[in-house]
């Protein structure tokens, strides 16, 4: 049996920042029928985009750095 397989940051990054879009659209749509329920929303895409921010920066450099010395 093979390990199961290890998503890339890349794409960890990708999702949370459509998950971010779709809770800032849920906001908007909350609060355009005065419900107050978007406060939520706003939370969830608070939280979303610190995560796509997170594994955008963990994401290797595709080149290697050199330390000059």
């Amino acid at each position: 049996m093979s390990a199961p397989a290890r998503r890339a940051p890349r794409g960890l990054a990708l999702y949370a920042t459509v998950l971010c879009l779709l809770a800032v659209v849920a906001a908007v749509v909350s609060f355009a029928n005065g419900k107050w329920f978007g406060v939520l929303w706003v939370l969830v895409a608070g939280l979303t985009s610190n995560m796509a921010w997170y594994y955008h920066r963990r994401r290797p450099s595709s080149a290697p750095t050199e330390s000059a010395g």
